[in-house]
C-alpha cells in the first residue's frame, strides 16, 4: 500500500502540534511537591520533565482508590532533549517507554536524551515515591536514548537510542553500583538519523522484551510510502544479543509501528500505528497479522494492556481520545469503545496499574499539564475518576515544566 504526501503531512503535523565514576549510592537532587507526602500509598507513578537544563523525574503517590497526588521531583543527573520537528509540540522523543519501573526488581530507569545517558534508581517499597539514584548515569552507548525495558525480574535493562548513533544496548542491573554494560549487546539499527532525532516519521520508537525474555524487540516508524519495521534480536543466556536482527514488516496497510504491547499467551503484539490506527503482529506464522483502522483517528501512538478487562487501551495525541481494543484468541482485533478526554490536551504516554484487583489507566496530557485517571471497571466501561494537576505544584516548588517536553509514564505497585 502506498501513502500519499497528504497523509504523511497530516500525521507529522498532528504529532508536532500536539507533539544530549562513583559506585556508591548517592543523594539525589530532590524538590518536594507536597508538604505532607503520603505514607500509606499503594504505589507510585513516574514521568520525566525531559528539560535540556536538567531532566527530572516527577513522582506521584497512588492511593488505594487509584487517585494520584504529586510527591517529589528528583534529578536524573542528566539532561533532556526534544526531537527535531516543525513546529515544536508534545511527544519530544517520538517514543514510548522513556521511563520504566520494575516491580520485582524494585528499580526505576529513565533516559536522558540530551546527555546520552540512562539513570537508575531504587524504589523504596514502603514509600514508592521515594526513589534514590544508584551510581552515576550510564552512557547509553549511542545518541538520543528514547526508551528502556527491564527483563521480567528487573536484573537486566536494555535501552534504545534513536539519534545518529542508533540501536540497542543492554546492561546488568547492580543495585549498589548501577548499570553495567553487557558484552556483545550493543547492536545498530542502521537508521539514517540525526541527533536529536528527526521525526516522527523514520524514527525509532519503543524497546521491549518478548514474553519469555528470549527476544528483544525495537519498533521503527517508516517514511511513507516505505513502511517501518520491528527489529527482533535473540537474547542469549548471558544477556548478549544475536549479531543481526530479524526485520519484521508490518501487515499490509501498516506504516508507522510506534508502541508495542504484548498479547499475553501469544507470540504476538499490538503496535499503535499513527498512519491508520494500530497493527497486530503475529510473530509466529504471521498469518493473523493485520492493520486495523480507527475511524477519525489522528495520531494513535501509545498503548497498554489491562489484565482485568483483557483489553488494550490506545491514546491519540491529536484527538485526545482513548480507544479500547479487544484482540481475541485468533488475533482478530475489534474496537470496543472510545473515551474522549479534555479537548486539545494531547493525550500521550499511558500505563495501567492493578490495585487490589482493580485496574486504573493513567494518561499523561501535556498540553493541559495534567494526568487523567480512568477506572477500568469492566470491558467497555472505563470511567474518568480524577485529574492530577502538574503545573501548580511544580511551579510552586520551582520545577521547570514545559508541555512540549513532558514524556513517559510508568507505575509501581507494592507487591
Amino acid at each position: 500500500m502506498r501513502f500519499s504526501s497528504a497523509i504523511l503531512t497530516s500525521v507529522l503535523a498532528v504529532s508536532s502540534l500536539v507533539s544530549a565514576v562513583p559506585t556508591q549510592r548517592r543523594p539525589s537532587n530532590t524538590k518536594m511537591l507536597t508538604p505532607r507526602p503520603k505514607t500509606n500509598a499503594a504505589g507510585a507513578a513516574y514521568f520525566i520533565t525531559n528539560e535540556g537544563k536538567g531532566n527530572m523525574i516527577i513522582a506521584a503517590s497512588i492511593s488505594a482508590d487509584g487517585t494520584l497526588s504529586l510527591d517529589r521531583a528528583v534529578s536524573t543527573g542528566g539532561s533532556g532533549a526534544h526531537g527535531q520537528t516543525d513546529p515544536i509540540g508534545p511527544d519530544a522523543l517520538f517514543a514510548q517507554g522513556s521511563i520504566k519501573a520494575s516491580a520485582k526488581g524494585q528499580v526505576l530507569a529513565a533516559v536522558n536524551a540530551g546527555s546520552n545517558t540512562i539513570s537508575l534508581f531504587s524504589i523504596n517499597p514502603k514509600s514508592p515515591a521515594a526513589i534514590s539514584q544508584i551510581g552515576a548515569p550510564a552512557p547509553s552507548q549511542g545518541e538520543f536514548p528514547i526508551s528502556v525495558a527491564f527483563n521480567a525480574d528487573g536484573t537486566r535493562l536494555c535501552a534504545l537510542n534513536g539519534g545518529k548513533v542508533n540501536g540497542v544496548a543492554c546492561y546488568n542491573v547492580d543495585k549498589q553500583a548501577g548499570l553495567k554494560p553487557i558484552a556483545n549487546s550493543q547492536r545498530s539499527l542502521n537508521l539514517n538519523q540525526t541527533t536529536p532525532a528527526t521525526g516522527p516519521a523514520g524514527s525509532a520508537s519503543h524497546v521491549i522484551f518478548s514474553e519469555d525474555g528470549s527476544q528483544l524487540l525495537a519498533s521503527v516508524k517508516g517514511v511513507p510510502p516505505t513502511p517501518g519495521f520491528i527489529a527482533v534480536w535473540d537474547v542469549q543466556a548471558d544477556g548478549s544479543l544475536s549479531a543481526d536482527f530479524k526485520s519484521v514488516a508490518p501487515p499490509s496497510g501498516g506504516a508507522l509501528p510506534f508502541s508495542m504491547t504484548l498479547i499475553p499467551g501469544k507470540n504476538a503484539l499490538l503496535s499503535t500505528d499513527p498512519a491508520l490506527g494500530f497493527d497486530v503482529f503475529d510473530l509466529g506464522s504471521g498469518n493473523a497479522s493485520s492493520a486495523v483502522p480507527i475511524t477519525g483517528q489522528s495520531a494513535t501512538c501509545w498503548s497498554s494492556f489491562s489484565k482485568k478487562t483483557g483489553n488494550f487501551y490506545l491514546t491519540d495525541i491529536g484527538t485526545s481520545t482513548v480507544t479500547e481494543v479487544n484482540v481475541d484468541a485468533n488475533l482478530k482485533a475489534s474496537i470496543v469503545a472510545q473515551y474522549s478526554q479534555t479537548a486539545g490536551s494531547a493525550t500521550i504516554d499511558n500505563d495501567i496499574a492493578t490495585i487490589k484487583g482493580n485496574d486504573f489507566l493513567y494518561v499523561l496530557a501535556p498540553n493541559a499539564t495534567q494526568v487523567d485517571v480512568l477506572s477500568l471497571q469492566s470491558a467497555g466501561n472505563a470511567k474518568h475518576i480524577s485529574t492530577l494537576d502538574i503545573s501548580g505544584p511544580t511551579k510552586a516548588a520551582g520545577v521547570t515544566i514545559n508541555p512540549a517536553n513532558l514524556q513517559g509514564f510508568t507505575t509501581f505497585i507494592k507487591q
